[in-house]
């Protein structure tokens, strides 16, 4: 009878201890997705003022448009240094869109457009995109797997000695952001 005591007692001790050593491991690697969106965005961060320059003297009258990206990159990076999901997402959403309307501006600059520097940062800057979709993707697939085996019986009984606590998810906030583009593939004018 007391071996059958003891046996249990073991069996009960390491399933906290399996328990609590899953959790922590997922905590980290919720921490490590977080770093790699981090990473991605600090690229991006870094690519703006490259594309701003390199643009700027063709494009003296759209002085706006540049300084609101500008202004944008520099609230998300505030943002992003918070370390606050929401934040970060809903600042990151703003600099998505100052810098749709910058691309567009470009565009209309047929010399801009055939500029090799430009072309290469504004490719650059689309793979940098391309690079914090999958970055967000893992974070929030990580994210979602940490919440979800926290609140799940019996790893809930542990959850409070692993120091885990459920973690926000990157959402898009921004309605222009959530919008479906409107694509018009007829050779024609555009209808207004």
């Amino acid at each position: 009878m007391l071996v059958v005591l003891i046996l249990v007692i073991v069996a009960i001790v390491g399933w906290v201890i399996v328990a609590r050593n899953g959790l922590v491991a997922q905590k980290y690697q919720v921490g490590n997705a977080w770093r790699q969106i981090d990473v991605q965005l600090k690229r991006r961060h870094d690519l703006i003022p490259n594309l701003v320059a390199s643009v700027k003297g063709a494009m003296q009258h759209e002085r706006d448009t540049l300084e609101r990206v500008i202004a944008a990159r520099n609230q998300a990076i505030t943002a992003q240094q918070s370390g606050n999901v929401a934040s970060t997402a809903a600042a990151e959403a703003q600099l998505g869109g100052a810098l749709n309307r910058l691309l567009a501006v470009v565009e209309a600059y047929p010399d801009l457009k055939a500029n090799a520097n430009v072309a290469a940062l504004q490719e650059e800057l689309a793979s940098t995109e391309n690079k914090i979709g999958f970055a967000r993707q893992l974070y929030n697939d990580t994210a979602t797997q940490y919440n979800i085996r926290q609140n799940q019986f019996p790893a809930n009984l542990v959850a409070g000695m692993a120091g885990a606590a459920p973690v926000d998810l990157w959402e898009i906030e921004d309605a222009g952001e959530r919008a479906n583009p409107s694509v018009d593939l007829t050779l024609g004018p555009p209808s207004r």
